[in-house]
């Protein structure tokens, strides 16, 4: 049914642009994030973005090397990344992921591990160590919740007392937070498939654009207006549109042999599952034969070695009955 949905609001798309109603269409993020939020005149689609998000204010200085730049062909549509640096000299990474992959959590651990030891030169004090931000917007299920954003940070509490391990006034004043978890990378898990309902706030409107490639002309979040006068359909030439649709075809082909996939994996899965059910019930049923022979036998005085080797069960067995 997830395929099937996509696929139609591709279908759409395209019926769409063949009517010549580009005007009121806004360009999918990952796409954006390719080609047109990488341009500092854009930034402030990013910053509204990652404002509505942290609930801080966010200015974007500059955007560093990603791992976008050595992506191979799958990754070209599954996999959008950016990393930027925001006014506190803080690292944000930015990663758009429109398929399954079962490792995920493991992948996001690994890209802010990554990014702390690189930015950070041989011989430096660790108070030199920058703080990263993991956003991580997937159009997949990833873990098993009902939320639809997700945080997370590290704290360390007490084993005994429960209590949460702060920061010294001299750590405070010297790395200037508030606790120790602002030194440690965070988090955050934009699950936008599963957002299925009006938006009410700010983050919503985002969740929703992302989801749906739509905004509410109602919509106040930080970035979006941005967003809907920068990234429209009609702004773009003729071979930019090409490309853009080429992307969307790529990425409903990827979706559709992932489906297709899955649904192969399950029928075989559930056949596998009824051979062996019925190979196991013959056994079974073999078996309970066996022991009621031996049963009837056993009331009959037949030795225990002929009943053994009349139903195959051992002479321990037999003797139990």
């Amino acid at each position: 049914m997830e395929f099937q949905g996509i696929l139609f609001a591709f279908v759409l798309i395209n019926i769409l642009n063949m009517n010549n109603s580009n005007n009121n269409q806004i360009i999918r993020f990952d796409w954006a994030m390719k080609r047109l939020l990488r341009n500092k005149a854009n930034f402030s689609v990013l910053e509204g973005l990652l404002t509505t998000l942290l609930g801080e204010k966010i200015v974007i200085q500059k955007l560093l090397e990603s791992e976008s730049n050595q992506e191979d062909e799958f990754d070209k549509y599954n996999r959008v990344d950016m990393l930027a640096e925001n006014s506190k000299g803080e690292l944000v990474l930015i990663e758009v992921q429109n398929n399954n992959e079962y490792a995920y959590f493991q992948r996001m651990l690994f890209g802010t591990s990554k990014l702390v030891t690189e930015y950070i030169n041989r011989g430096e004090s660790y108070d030199k160590v920058r703080k990263v931000y993991s956003v991580n917007i997937v159009y997949f299920s990833l873990g098993h919740g009902t939320d639809f954003v997700y945080h997370g940070k590290t704290e360390f509490r007490g084993i005994h007392q429960g209590d949460i391990l702060e920061l010294t006034p001299f750590q405070k004043q010297t790395f200037k937070v508030d606790t120790v978890s602002q030194l440690y990378p965070e988090y955050y898990i934009l699950k936008v498939n599963g957002f299925d309902q009006v938006a009410k706030s700010p983050l919503e409107e985002w969740i929703y654009y992302l989801n749906t490639g739509e905004i509410p002309s109602s919509a106040t979040a930080p970035g979006l207006e941005e967003a809907r006068e920068r990234l429209k359909l009609d702004s773009m030439t003729k071979d930019e549109l090409a490309a853009y649709y080429r992307h969307l075809d790529n990425i409903v082909i990827l979706r559709d042999n992932i489906y297709t996939e899955r649904e192969e994996g399950r029928a075989e899965g559930i056949e596998e599952g009824l051979n062996k059910g019925l190979a196991k019930g013959k056994e079974e049923g073999a078996r309970e034969a066996n022991l009621n022979n031996a049963r009837n036998l056993k009331k009959l005085g037949v030795a225990i070695e002929i009943i053994s080797q009349a139903t195959g069960l051992s002479k321990e067995e037999i003797e139990k009955l």
